[in-house]
């Protein structure tokens, strides 16, 4: 596997590291400073603004000045929302801190493009593997998020959240050096254009293409949304503090262990059969959510949530390098990281509605038909595939 590829899954660590580090204390630094009990979770909704904003941009800057230009802008602007919001920590101010978490949003949509990296600096027979490596970082971020918010505590004393901050800095500008060190390719080397490149309109109408958004973006959102109540739930269900955080480690160790597989079995049985595997793994979530409420339950739903995110969401990552030719793919994977963030954001800001109004049960009850039409679409897909109508999908 070239160089590259392992220097963009330890980008990819720093990055999620850096995200689990905001998840865990965004929402209470917003608690502290808010005027109102109802902007709360507004530093957490900017971020994904800010993530969703950088989506299609970023896509298309990076294939104007090259990957390594747009990932040092990205990480620059990372560096800049974190002083930003040290900054707002040090001063308590609310509107400052919104901004920052903005500003962090879009660092984190440039750093979405790390996978997509890693595919175009590999020969077609790895991709699959190289996106599987990539994605495989998130395993060192479970292991090194939670233990560097709890020990940045200690960093500032009689400032909770100041150090989290500070090490947020540090983990910005150590990628930023990274990126500056790897052998990313120069825009001109990144693919040369066969003619122009197709309009939004026919590339969603292409089959393949529409398949690999919405079985991304519902693997995607589905996860995010149960992720997000279980807190909820839990707390609902006179569970521990500790219990529920356990879980939710569990549950991000589903999402990036298997990253060291999934490439393989991609390679060995297919985007189709991979990402119908992720789709049962879900419904098998949203089905032992109905059994019972005590801890394994809750450990054994949130593990399998987190394997067949990463089935769908690997698998449609794959897919969708086999549906644009080398001149779209700012286009494609710009609309894609549009789409499937946007799913993930909607469903960040609507879980704790859905579990105060439904419950657990019948929020999980409520994804089936939703995971249901990711499966359809897979299959319809491989069907034409099948018949010659659509190549690409076994």
């Amino acid at each position: 596997m070239p160089i590259t590829v392992w220097g963009l899954a330890l980008g990819t660590a720093l990055l999620v590291t850096g995200n689990i580090l905001l998840v865990s204390v965004t929402a209470l630094v917003g608690q502290q400073l808010a005027p109102s009990p109802l902007y709360v979770t507004l530093p957490v909704a900017l971020q994904f603004l800010g993530l969703m904003s950088a989506a299609l941009p970023a896509a298309h800057l990076m294939q104007r000045l090259g990957r390594k230009a747009g990932f040092l802008i990205g990480n620059l602007v990372g560096v800049g929302g974190a002083g930003l919001a040290y900054q707002a920590l040090a001063v308590e101010h609310f509107g400052l801190f919104c901004t920052a978490t903005f500003l962090l949003g879009i660092s984190i949509g440039a750093g979405q493009q790390y996978r997509f990296a890693a595919i175009e600096a590999c020969e077609a027979p790895l991709r699959p593997r190289a996106i599987s490596l990539v994605m495989a970082g998130g395993v060192v971020a479970a292991v090194l998020g939670p233990k560097l918010a709890v020990l940045s505590g200690h960093f500032a004393p009689g400032r909770e959240f100041l150090g989290a901050f500070g090490v947020l800095i540090g983990l910005y500008l150590f990628t930023l050096a990274l990126i500056a060190w790897l052998p990313l390719p120069k825009p001109e080397a990144a693919g040369s254009a066969a003619g122009p490149a197709r309009s939004y309109g026919t590339l969603l109408r292409q089959p393949l293409l529409f398949t690999a958004i919405v079985a991304g973006s519902i693997g995607y959102g589905v996860m995010v949304l149960v992720m997000t109540a279980t807190p909820i739930a839990m707390h609902g269900h006179h569970h521990a503090f500790g219990d529920t955080a356990s879980v939710i480690q569990w549950h991000v160790l589903g999402m990036f262990l298997p990253s060291f597989v999934t490439g393989r079995l991609i390679s060995r049985f297919g985007e189709a059969r991979i990402i119908q595997s992720g789709c049962l793994l879900l419904a098998l979530c949203c089905l032992v959510a109905q059994w019972g409420a005590g801890y394994w339950y809750f450990w054994f739903s949130l593990v399998t949530l987190g394997v067949g995110w990463n089935f769908t969401f690997i698998g449609a990552t794959s897919l969708l390098a086999l549906s644009y030719r080398p001149e779209e793919k700012a286009r494609v994977q710009g609309i894609n990281d549009f789409v499937v963030f946007g799913c993930a954001a909607f469903g960040s800001l609507m879980s704790g509605h859905l579990q105060l109004w439904l419950g657990w049960k019948m929020l999980n009850l409520w994804m089936l038909p939703v995971i249901g039409l990711a499966m359809s679409l897979v299959w319809y897909a491989g069907v034409r595939a099948r018949s010659g109508v659509e190549p690409g999908l076994a």
